[in-house]
């Protein structure tokens, strides 16, 4: 028998106590990706600190949950996969309590760190769970109530985030898992099965050190990249270093070590790995977009945090009206059509984002937004579904912690590309913006003589710069849009890759019963 196995005959009784159990902790853990950002600037006045000290309230969470992410499929081997979840769900939940209730910098870093530990093996058990909840004509429909919480919660966590903030407290912005971790333990405890145990697998301690290195500088480089000047930085060289060497080390430590921390024989599955390069690009989409919009709004076209996050709320709209479809249509249309539309409507969406101004309609933003959304939901869920439709069993636990590890380091991957590429072109665009602010143009000249700008003193000049500034700056976001695009239209030949799983494909290890 496989360790850690899991059953492939799922005990229907309490299979939508399970769904709803396993979706609050999956929600619970989505929402604070992002629900803290709008919350920073609060923190950073209450806590007295600057705005690099008060990064690492983001930067704890992300590094320590990329770090032990990929230790779930172990841990769950070893001591259970229920007795692991819930103890997760505990952990996330109180240390979420201790970073309301924090009281200094260091305080809230390390509850941060804490939750970040604890949260990291949240939403890879809560797709397993479900995968082995559900009998395998039915992984469409689960995965798409999977997805909701995975990707609804992302999107929605500024607009909960900037109205609790507002109305509350920053505070609250922790507080508000309390109920949800309750909930999710109380479900976990009662109605999901443990799996069985595999005592006798021995922890590759050199294995997990190597790449926790790798990804906590990869990580490290990729969140103090852009404030350092990237490689112009000593710092960023030496974590850029670190993570290549720790990383070349792991994989060649992962395919001749007897008994490596991640089984090589997942990658010997093709739909899986060709899966894990697609959630590493939709991750990219996913969060990037969400990065740029709310500056967008706010600085270049001056809308308060709660009408951005009222503005941006119709993208999970739209990612939950996709996912609801695609539950209903699996097993009708194949997984592969359903990837193609998506990758096309992103596209579609990210196009019409290039052609968006300083003058843009709220109506044009939702629009795009809830096209993205929907595109977003139409790649997610038939991805989830094809990528472990022929994955043994026994690899559910590992293969789910690594394809959320690479979802979320697309996504770090993603904001700092599209960060640092914003930065690169404002400044390119202003000088080629200024390049015409000349005696000889013919606009410049009915503009100052309307009384529009005063060239002849410092005032006037200063704020014919801002407003230089201000159209480079929105000139880079559409450029940012641009190149998303093109990353999303990369993607389409990797549908040609995924094969499309047959009623008589079997894992070999299909029928490995659960334990109570």
């Amino acid at each position: 028998m496989a360790a850690g196995a899991s059953s492939a005959q799922p005990d229907t009784a309490y299979r939508g106590f399970i769904t709803l159990s396993v979706m609050l902790a999956t929600i619970m853990q989505a929402l604070d990706m992002t629900i803290a950002n709008v919350a920073l600037p609060h923190m950073q006045g209450s806590m007295g600190a600057t705005q690099d000290q008060i990064s690492w309230v983001l930067t704890s969470y992300i590094v320590a949950a990329a770090i032990f992410m990929p230790l779930t499929g172990f841990l769950a081997a070893r001591f259970g996969r229920k007795r692991l979840f819930m103890w997760s769900v505990i952990g996330f939940t109180v240390a979420s309590m201790l970073c309301g209730a924090a009281q200094s910098l260091p305080e809230i870093v390390l509850f941060r760190l804490l939750q970040g530990v604890f949260g990291a093996s949240l939403v890879p058990l809560s797709q397993s769970v479900l995968l082995d909840a559900y009998p395998r004509e039915q992984h469409g429909k689960a995965m798409a109530m999977w997805g909701v919480g995975v990707m609804v919660g992302p999107i929605l966590g500024p607009t909960l985030g900037g109205w609790l903030t507002e109305y509350y407290s920053w505070r609250w912005v922790f507080y508000i898992n309390l109920p949800f971790g309750l909930l999710a333990w109380l479900g976990l405890a009662t109605y999901v099965r443990e799996t069985a145990i595999d005592r006798s697998r021995r922890f590759d301690l050199l294995g997990f050190a190597m790449l926790s290195l790798g990804i906590g500088a990869l990580q490290m480089m990729l969140d103090r990249g852009e404030t350092l000047a990237w490689f112009a930085s000593p710092e960023v060289v030496i974590e850029a270093m670190l993570a290549g060497l720790f990383l070349y080390l792991f994989v060649a430590h992962m395919f001749t070590h007897p008994q490596p921390f991640i089984e090589p024989g997942l990658f010997s599955d093709r739909n899986f790995s060709i899966g894990l390069v697609f959630i590493f690009i939709v991750g990219i989409i996913l969060l990037a977009t969400m990065a740029l919009l709310p500056p967008y709004m706010q600085h270049l076209m001056g809308y308060p945090v709660i009408d951005v996050g009222l503005v941006l709320a119709p993208r999970g709209v739209g990612t939950m009206i996709a996912m609801i479809t695609v539950g209903k249509l699996s097993g009708k249309v194949d997984a592969r059509y359903k990837i193609l539309l998506g990758l096309l409507l992103v596209s579609f969406s990210l196009w019409e984002m290039t052609r968006f101004n300083l003058d843009v309609t709220g109506w044009d933003i939702v629009r795009t937004g809830m096209t993205q959304g929907l595109g977003l939901g139409f790649i997610f869920v038939p991805l989830s579904t094809i990528s472990f439709a022929t994955l043994a069993p026994h690899y559910r636990n590992e293969g789910t912690a690594l394809f959320s590890l690479m979802r979320n380091l697309g996504s770090s991957i993603g904001i700092s590309i599209v960060i640092t590429y914003l930065s690169q072109h404002t400044q390119m665009n202003h000088a080629a913006l200024a390049d015409y602010l000349t005696p000889f143009n013919l606009a410049l000249r009915q503009a100052v003589e309307a009384g529009a700008y005063n060239v002849t003193t410092p005032q006037g000049l200063a704020g014919l710069n801002n407003e230089i500034t201000r159209q480079a700056a929105s000139l880079a976001y559409l450029q940012d849009f641009r190149l998303m695009m093109w990353i999303t239209l990369a993607a389409i030949p990797l549908v040609l890759l995924l094969r499309a799983p047959r009623k008589t494909d079997r894992a070999p290890e299909e029928r490995v019963p659960a334990i109570e």
